[in-house]
């Protein structure tokens, strides 16, 4: 399997690639992933895979798609299920990103990857696209608490466009959800920030729908 791991940070979408430390293509970008175990059903050796690749459990995956092009490896007949998986970049432990020779790239910087993996990039990317804005998938790239502009920019990075500013802000503050809380953030400017979170359970117990 193939995991296209996106994160957010410094205002850019990010993947998470890796420079390959073995043979064969060894040097060459592509994806992280692993191979099923044979005690393993598909979405738990997802989950194992991407606890090693990054230290974190309880990571938002989905499965986007399966690839068994005939000439898609190099090597033997490999047929690969892709699984988009969303964090906190902040949150992932950098040695084993040392470890695995990873590297958080920006979306539009991408190079060229083995085998289909942009391909890969490319449907998850268009996946996250479609989901966004009517499912609360983003906050799984933002911390527990952040600012509507960390929200607002992040939005701006997937979807590749800008937003307007009082018009996703109305928006935001008719969803109760969404709450502001008495925290400020003081290092994004002099004035500070409100500090906001998602709360999870209110959403799942509401009748109010996520649309932005």
């Amino acid at each position: 399997m193939d995991c296209i791991i996106f994160g957010f940070q410094r205002g850019e979408l990010k993947v998470l690639l890796q420079q390959r430390p073995f043979e064969p293509h060894k040097g060459e970008w592509s994806l992280m992933g692993g191979f099923v175990q044979e005690n393993e059903n598909l979405d738990d050796a997802a989950i194992r895979v991407l606890t090693e690749l990054t230290g974190l459990e309880g990571i938002y995956m989905r499965q986007i798609g399966t690839f068994g092009s005939i000439n898609r490896d190099s090597g033997d007949r490999v047929i690969s299920v892709a699984y988009m998986a969303l964090l906190d970049i902040d949150q992932v432990d950098d040695k084993l990103n040392r470890q695995h020779a990873a590297h958080w790239e920006n979306i539009g910087e991408v190079p060229h990857l083995l085998f289909d993996h942009n391909q890969m990039v490319a449907l998850a990317h268009r996946r996250l696209r479609e989901s966004i804005p009517t499912r609360p998938v983003g906050f799984q790239m933002l911390p527990p608490l952040f600012t509507l502009t960390q929200l607002q920019n992040l939005y701006e990075a997937v979807l590749g466009e800008k937003l307007d500013k009082r018009n996703f802000r109305k928006r935001i503050g008719e969803m109760r959800f969404i709450e502001k809380t008495d925290q400020i953030d003081k290092l994004s400017s002099r004035r500070g920030a409100a500090l906001y979170r998602f709360n999870y359970d209110h959403f799942v117990k509401g009748e109010q729908p996520f649309k932005l």
